[in-house]
């Protein structure tokens, strides 16, 4: 198969869909890889590393040129025009971007392969896990950076000093980013509260951890009671593939402490809290009522040679299988076939459709 690797455009993303060793993986294979020039270079990955591996070296038509394409984000507005009837497989993130992608990638026919959706046996997010573990570790440190005097925060620092702990985390989502956050808060010596519906979760963490973790049940009341003395807040809320909820309304962040943090590392699908909006890495902070937010969209994309190394060992054997099967892959693997959002014309993803509204093209995938 013909496969193609376009440089990510996205502000601030240095990410690539592929390494070197990647490539080099599909190739044996019996595949082409194409991969447009300097596309791995943000990542550290040089046009010779891959030429090495045996890719070809491409402009960006070219690389778009394919029938399976591999990228990170999903394809910006001036992308648009290379959609066509080919597999695209990517973050995708349909129901928190412009419905304008979505009605494209209808109108030319492309099956959308969300690398959010895909599922494993046990009904776990294999492709989403690792980029949500970059980003929950991550909020944390941002959190804590932007906890500075010097950065308008209170000037609290989430940490342990003479076995005194110092700043409460308030985490809302048990899921991967709440697990991998409430890790790192704890280790800096921050009072560590878990938001969630699975207090099995965070309290195997705590055993592992060695650390005391407070969880609390994720309802309106639980999360108001904490988030007045709460120094840093983190958003990980997920409904897979559809918009997340606003569980932190605009008068509830009225009552957070002037220099407070939220960090929303659901803004890619709308953001949990009511005051946030999509930010990047150049420009990554607003201020609202006295709360500072961090809403980057692509959070991973700050480390993105780790970001890039996790993501192509996560997707590698998912892309073999689409250019080795083509689209009977997704026919034949239930778990990966949860990952078609559009298909021929259709939309094949039920909340993504509920999320924009556009429920009359709604069509189960394994039934087309």
């Amino acid at each position: 198969m013909k496969i193609g690797i376009p440089k990510e455009i996205k502000a601030d993303e240095n990410r690539v869909a592929l390494t070197p060793v990647g490539a080099r993986a599909l190739i044996d294979a019996g595949h082409n890889v194409s991969i447009e020039q300097d596309a791995g270079a943000g990542s550290g990955f040089t046009n010779g590393e891959y030429e090495s591996a045996g890719a070809v070296i491409v402009s960006t038509e070219a690389a778009w040129d394919a029938e399976l394409v591999l990228k990170v984000k999903e394809p910006a507005a001036r992308e648009y025009d290379f959609l066509r009837q080919q597999l695209l497989f990517t973050y995708f993130h349909l129901a928190g971007v412009d419905p304008k992608l979505t009605e494209t990638l209808l109108a030319r026919g492309t099956t959308a392969i969300a690398y959010e959706t895909v599922e494993d046996d046990s009904g776990k997010l294999p492709l989403l896990a690792p980029m949500s573990a970059v980003a929950g570790s991550m909020a944390v440190t941002v959190g804590n950076y932007y906890l500075a005097k010097f950065n308008g925060g209170r000037g609290m620092l989430l940490a342990e000093l003479f076995d005194q702990r110092y700043g409460k985390v308030l985490i809302v989502g048990d899921g991967v980013v709440g697990q991998h956050g409430a890790k790192v808060a704890a280790r800096l010596g921050a009072e560590v509260y878990v938001a969630g519906n699975r207090p099995d979760n965070t309290q195997s963490l705590a055993r592992a951890l060695d650390m005391d973790l407070h969880f609390i049940q994720s309802n309106e009341a639980n999360i108001a009671q904490h988030l007045g003395d709460a120094d840093l807040v983190i958003g990980g809320v997920l409904v897979r593939g559809g918009r997340a909820p606003h569980v932190i309304s605009e008068a509830m962040v009225k009552t957070m402490q002037p220099g407070s943090v939220i960090v929303d590392v659901s803004i890619d699908q709308g953001g949990c809290v009511e005051t946030a909006r999509p930010t990047t890495h150049s420009d990554p902070i607003y201020v609202h009522h006295d709360v500072i937010h961090y809403c980057v969209a692509n959070m991973p994309g700050a480390y993105p040679r780790l970001s890039t190394m996790a993501l192509t060992g996560a997707t590698l054997p998912y892309a073999l299988k689409l250019a080795a099967e083509g689209e009977n892959s997704l026919k034949t693997d239930g778990g990966f076939g949860k990952g078609v959002n559009t298909y021929h014309g259709h939309i094949t993803c039920q909340p993504v459709a509920i999320s924009l509204g556009m429920e009359s093209q709604y069509r189960p995938f394994q039934r087309l």
